[in-house]
């Protein structure tokens, strides 16, 4: 099975989906976010704009995951790595891979290592980090995403013109509890609600079996995506297959993508690569010895290698050597070295036998082999190296595919998942089922023989399906308890992928009352069932404590004597109950074999016979329903005596949770942060008005010079108003070179107002006189076909009845008044100076126009619609004839209807007797669908285990 993307952009996929907007709000459009360690993508689904990429104000599909702090102001993407090179104290990126770990977390060292510049400290009651920008500002990992997530949310909003504020956001797969917590309490700080953290491959899987649906079929077909990112690389097995399902009672067939596998390594990407590059550099030129500091001691030297270092490493993908050069490295100094794309394979030869190791794992996982992989998929920018391709290549044995775009895949598969999950659009359903890759188990202390033991429980096993609710139970604990919940057996991971995880702890909980809860119900009469308690797997992958509760059963013994409503809901359960009965008996009784007599004999017999043999039975069978009353009346009554009813009473049981690992903001911290980016997002916001009121005073007060330089405008303004408009124009320019490059926007925007009330007048002059020569030549013209039009009409009503007289003078009257109007206006202006108030405007001469063409349009209907005499008796003919053949046909006999019928066609007949079915075709590319077509909601895995414990 190959799907491909051929041909499709984004100009044949708006033809191939179709937005609907619903009148429940305005503000209907939703947005997805591919957040990559080095790049963000943002695509929108809005009415009328299904699936785009989000351009940023530099007009590119990507942008960088940058932020910057200078001065005060606060810069994003390509500004934010201009600063970079200059302070890269103040700038941070590759945020992501900092969420949700401590300060002693491997990933974290790593970090510090790679940019030691950063003052990074520990926050110990969150068990986190923080950078500290300053003696008063520190910023964490949450507050640096949540602001990059806004400036998506803000190129999302300006994209679809309208406010967007749910969003789907991918997330790398291998992604624990806390980094998955941390990720969500981010978009929230950026005033994005989430519909859903998607995992990363999972969206690329969406998108490219969106694309190749017409491909997916009732058998399974596997593809695995290699996807090597900046930061990390993985490999996943899917399978492609149409599944039916039944919805409210109807089946339906949807295609479904499953993730069977995957395999990861969180450390090698193309990150890795341009730092070993950047210390290649570095080391070159130190041993040049031009300058007695090292490049690796000053924080900008290395700042400026590490961007050269990415450079290169993208051009070599291409070309076989490449030179890298930076003026002024340091101490004026600057640099230059060719390097070639064997030398980069040299310096990171270790890390390209790491290349094949995520498909062999993801081939584990799933248990499937090479064999039966239809395509090996190429994602992510590290896959464009050549030696990356050329190690995959001889590992998996089979062409590689790149028919996928490695930029924009994930983001607009998670676009297609928003459209889904959000109130405003409806999909074509495409099933995704993501599953578990850090398996979850519950762990509990049990007291056997005077020894305490510990007890483990698989919860969410590895590779499980998700969304997902399970229960455990417990059903040997009298007393409140404590249990824990942790990461299951990860031997199957590499010892420093285990590290990186952080706290295999996930969390505690304690139940309380659970004592007095079973005395409660063993005092009613209840046997306990155990202690159940639920979890789910979320639609984001997080583990969620849903309810705690003791289960017990009891008998319930029906009372003989019943209220006044049950006796009334036997009685009618009996009268029809009886009924029912008495039908079928009739309907399945067979009378005697010596009743039946043929029919010839029936003459033999006399009529008194026959009475008195119907009295005879009637008389037994009135014997026998009363023998059969009783019987069931005793038999009723046996039951209610005997009969028992299993009640089921549950008790909710206290429970307390305690997460380990890296907290999430709360509090009085959580208010803190919303302040702070709050602060941000104002200074941003005036910041930004008060540019554009700048400019556009600057642009206002150039152009007017211009203008009043040409005679143009010099013609349509007094001596005074030339003056005055130029004294006005020379102030505002000297203010702003002076005084005014630190004026508020308020400022700016009044003075705008006071120089456009000084050329308002003078500019409508202008445009009045450009218009104006072409509304007088559609009058005229229109003048000159109504002259026309008025002789028709009048020589149609001396003819027919179609037009009265009183119609054509009528036309004749406003026809002459236009003339008149418009020669008015040919005299005035033939004589009238263009620098005086003007008196005839370009709008009333077009309201004088529409009189005139309305009074034409009145007559052009009448005539269309009107229809001769003659012709209409004719019509009133056939419409009697026809009624006289429909009245014929009525009275046809039944027999006649009976013969017709035979005679008729076979296929004809079937449409008579078989109902009428609806059948639409369904569209094998991806729609969006009416609100009134919406699929069921989306399927989800909603499996529950119970487990006695």
């Amino acid at each position: 099975m190959g799907f491909s993307q051929r041909g499709i952009s984004m100009a044949s996929l708006s033809l191939l989906l179709i937005a609907t907007f619903i009148g429940i709000s305005e503000e209907i459009a939703v947005m997805s976010i591919d957040l990559g360690s080095e790049w963000m993508k943002v695509a929108i689904v809005s009415p009328g704009v299904p699936m785009e990429i989000a351009l940023n104000k530099e007009s590119k599909r990507k942008t960088p995951v940058v932020i910057a702090f200078r001065d005060g102001e606060r810069s994003f993407g390509e500004d934010a790595q201009v600063i970079g090179v200059r302070f890269p104290q103040n700038t941070f990126f590759y945020i992501l891979d900092l969420l949700g770990k401590p300060i002693d977390n491997p990933l974290v060292q790593l970090y510090r290592d790679r940019f030691p510049y950063y003052d990074i400290v520990a926050d110990d009651e969150r068990k986190t980090i923080a950078f500290r920008l300053n003696e008063n500002t520190t910023y964490t990992p949450e507050e640096l995403i949540a602001q990059i997530l806004h400036k998506g949310k803000e190129m999302a909003e300006a994209s679809a013109h309208q406010k967007i504020n749910e969003a789907v956001i991918t997330v790398p797969g291998f992604f624990n509890q806390a980094e998955r917590r941390a990720l969500i309490q981010a978009a929230e700080l950026a005033g994005l609600k989430v519909l859903q953290l998607i995992n990363d491959y999972t969206a690329v899987a969406l998108n490219y079996g969106v694309f190749g649906r017409t491909e997916i079929n009732d058998s399974a077909h596997y593809i695995m995506f290699y996807d090597m990112g900046a930061s990390s690389t993985t490999a996943t097995v899917v399978s492609y297959q149409n599944v039916k399902t039944k919805e409210r009672g109807f089946l339906e067939t949807n295609p479904h993508v499953t993730v069977l596998g995957v395999g990861y390594d969180r450390t090698l990407g193309g990150l890795e690569m341009q730092i070993r590059l950047q210390h290649y550099l570095a080391q070159e030129f130190d041993a040049l010895k031009k300058t007695p500091n090292s490049v690796f001691k000053s924080p900008r030297a290395m700042a400026k290698l590490f961007k050269e270092a990415g450079r290169v490493k993208t051009v070599l993908s291409a070309n076989a050597d490449h030179f890298a050069q930076i003026e002024s490295l340091i101490d004026d100094i600057d640099f230059k070295l060719q390097v070639s794309r064997e030398k980069l394979e040299e310096i990171c030869a270790d890390l390209f036998k790491r290349v094949a190791n995520p498909v062999k794992i993801a081939l584990e996982t799933s248990g499937l082999s090479m064999d039966i992989i239809s395509h090996v998929v190429l994602v992510g920018a590290g896959t464009r190296m050549p030696k990356v391709q050329e190690t995959l290549s001889q590992y998996v044995k089979t062409e590689l595919s790149k028919n996928v775009n490695t930029d924009e895949a994930a983001a607009l598969g998670a676009a297609y998942k928003a459209a889904d999950l959000s109130q405003g659009f409806k999909v074509k359903k495409f099933v995704t089922k993501d599953a578990l890759l850090l398996p979850i188990q519950i762990t509990f202390d049990r007291t056997v023989d005077n020894k305490v033991r510990q007890v483990k429980k698989t919860l969410f096993g590895r590779m499980n399906p998700f969304p997902q609710k399970k229960i455990i139970t417990f059903n040997k604990n009298m007393n409140d308890f404590d249990f824990h919940v942790n990461y299951a057996e990860l031997d199957y991971l590499p010892a420093k992928e285990i590290n990186s995880i952080g706290d295999l702890h996930i969390s505690t909980v304690s139940l309380n009352g659970v004592a007095e809860a079973l005395e409660k119900h063993a005092n009613e009469g209840g046997e306990s069932k155990g202690i159940k308690v639920h979890f789910n797997i979320d639609e984001s992958g997080v583990l969620n404590l849903l309810t705690v509760e003791l289960v017990s059963e009891k008998s319930s013994i029906v009372d003989e004597e019943e209220g006044t409503f049950s006796i009334l809901g036997s009685t009618i359960s009996k009268f029809f109950a009886g009924s029912l009965e008495k039908e079928t008996e009739e309907k399945t009784e067979e009378p005697p074999k010596e009743d039946i007599k043929p029919v010839h004999e029936e003459s033999e017999f006399s009529e008194q016979t026959k009475e008195a043999e119907e009295k005879e039975k009637e008389k037994k069978k009135s014997e026998t329903k009363v023998n059969e009353d009783k019987a069931s009346n005793k038999t009723e009554k046996a039951e209610k005596e005997k009969k028992a009813t299993i009640v089921q009473i549950k008790e909710p049981i206290s429970s307390k949770e305690i997460k380990f690992g890296s907290q999430i903001l709360s509090g009085e911290k959580l208010v803190e942060s919303q302040e702070k980016i709050h602060r941000l997002d104002v200074h941003d916001s005036e910041k930004t008005r008060r540019e554009t009121a700048l400019n556009n005073l600057e642009s206002y007060v150039i152009d007017a010079q211009q203008n009043f330089d040409s005679n143009e405008f010099s013609d349509a303004a007094t001596e005074k108003e030339i003056e005055d408009i130029r004294k006005a124009c020379a102030d505002i320019s000297e203010w702003l070179y002076e005084d005014g490059f630190t004026a508020t926007a308020e400022v700016y925007e009044e003075k705008l107002m006071e120089l456009k009330k000084l050329t308002n007048d003078v500019y409508e002059r202008v445009f009045e006189f450009r218009d104006r020569p072409e509304v007088l030549n559609g009058m005229v013209t229109l003048l000159q076909g109504s002259k026309l039009f008025l002789e028709n009409m009048r020589n149609l009503s001396l003819t027919t009845e179609v037009i009265t007289p009183v119609e054509v003078e009528t036309l004749e009257k406003v026809l002459n008044e236009t003339q008149d109007y418009h020669e008015t206006i040919k005299k005035y202006f033939a004589n009238a100076p263009l620098n005086i108030p003007v008196k005839y405007k370009v709008r009333h001469i077009a309201n004088k126009m529409e009189l005139l063409d309305r009074e034409i349009k009145y007559l052009l209907n009448k005539v269309k619609i009107w229809k001769p005499k003659q012709e209409a008796a004719a019509n009133q003919t056939t419409d009697k004839a026809e009624r006289t053949i429909e009245e014929n046909e009525d009275s046809t006999t039944d027999s006649d209807k009976d013969k017709s019928a035979e005679e008729q066609p076979s296929d004809n007949l079937e449409k008579q007797e078989q109902p009428k079915l609806e059948t639409t075709d369904t569209p094998q590319d991806p729609v969006l669908l009416p609100e009134s077509e919406k699929p069921l909601t989306k399927e989800e895995v909603q499996e529950e285990t119970h487990q006695e414990l």
